[in-house]
């Protein structure tokens, strides 16, 4: 792709805003009663069954492909890249085993997605392993040119450059804005919502562990639209006994607890912890009655947790090949009958 026309898509996505739909008091009403729901999972592969779906949607989740192709363009900036640069250069594959590396794991993702027709690719974060203009290049552009719809969130490494002085509010604000802005299609980079056959994907940008009030809002007014929702997010929530480096919400997340600032070259974790307003994410998270799902990544392994009922799927790492094969259907009424019989 010319550099002019990815600079204008870039600059296109600057006033983009994920839009609610809102719905009767009745249609909520209906829409936030308990459905019974199933989950079921094979290897990588995720059924999940809802009363409130009304069409089967296909998801391939791939997240942590750390792409490290890099170019003259990121000559003055390889003292901030250079440890990254050498993390991901050779891979094994998640099932073969055999050597593999993150560009050609990419390439064998997409290309799933579009030929099991996929109704969207979610990538929640970490597609880079620094905002590299030419990986950000290359894979912008095979995503348009196979045409697949999909759902981009940033994640830690996505805007991280090792080193660089500020704080991680202000450096992500400015890498998203100068090379990963075209990913999100015209849509606020830490908010969005993607409504695909009657569910809406919220994506929501986590990737410094908090959440910020505007965040919070925004996930409210789309839990009273009554729609099904699922939730993208690079950094899954804690649930008991993960440790702290798993998951956002942990009690204890803070400067106490931070073990990796010094390797990653940033600021350490706040001393007083998570925010009023990523708690309260947490909390409105796993109590929205419509919330079908949460996605995520960054802890390099498939994980399952099912936190007040809601289940949440972390995909293993796509540098190995690593991605999660999700089916959300509607749920039979034989099936549902047997979970409300009396």
């Amino acid at each position: 792709m010319k550099r002019r026309h990815f600079l204008q898509k870039a600059a296109t996505g600057l006033a983009g805003l994920g839009v609610a739909q809102h719905v009767s008091a009745n249609e909520l009403s209906e829409a936030n009663q308990i459905s019974p729901a199933y989950v079921t999972q094979e290897e990588n592969k995720v059924s999940l069954f809802s009363g409130l779906v009304k069409e089967p949607i296909k998801v391939v989740l791939a997240a942590d492909t750390h792409l490290w192709r890099n170019d003259e363009r990121g000559d003055p900036y390889r003292q901030y890249s250079d440890r990254m640069a050498k993390a991901y250069n050779q891979t094994v594959h998640f099932k073969t085993g055999e050597p593999t590396h993150p560009e050609k794991a990419f390439e064998e993702t997409v290309r799933l997605a579009v030929e099991s027709e996929a109704d969207v690719l979610a990538l929640p974060g970490d597609i880079f392993s620094w905002p590299s203009e030419a990986a950000i290049e290359w894979a912008y552009d095979l995503l348009e040119k196979t045409g697949i719809p999909y759902i981009y969130v940033a994640g830690n490494h996505d805007w991280h450059y090792e080193g660089m002085a500020g704080n991680l509010e202000e450096l992500r604000a400015t890498w998203i804005g100068k090379r990963l802005l075209p990913l999100y299609q015209g849509r606020n980079p830490l908010i969005a919502a993607y409504d695909i056959k009657g569910v809406r994907f919220l994506a929501i940008d986590n990737s410094t562990y908090q959440i910020s009030t505007g965040q919070l809002e925004f996930f409210r007014q789309q839990v009273q639209t009554g729609l099904p929702l699922v939730l993208l997010v690079h950094i899954p929530f804690y649930a008991p006994g993960k440790s702290v480096g798993f998951g956002c919400g942990h009690p204890d997340w803070g400067a106490a607890t931070d073990r990796n600032f010094e390797i990653e070259r940033r600021p350490k974790w706040p001393v007083e912890g998570h925010t009023t307003a990523t708690m309260d994410f947490y909390y409105e998270v796993f109590n929205a009655p419509n919330l079908l799902a949460v996605f995520a990544g960054h802890i390099h392994r498939s994980s399952f947790e099912q936190i007040n009922g809601t289940p949440q799927f972390v995909a293993d790492d796509n540098a190995s090949g690593g991605f999660l094969d999700i089916t959300i259907s509607p749920l039979a009424k034989r099936d549902a009958d047997l979970l409300t019989r009396r």
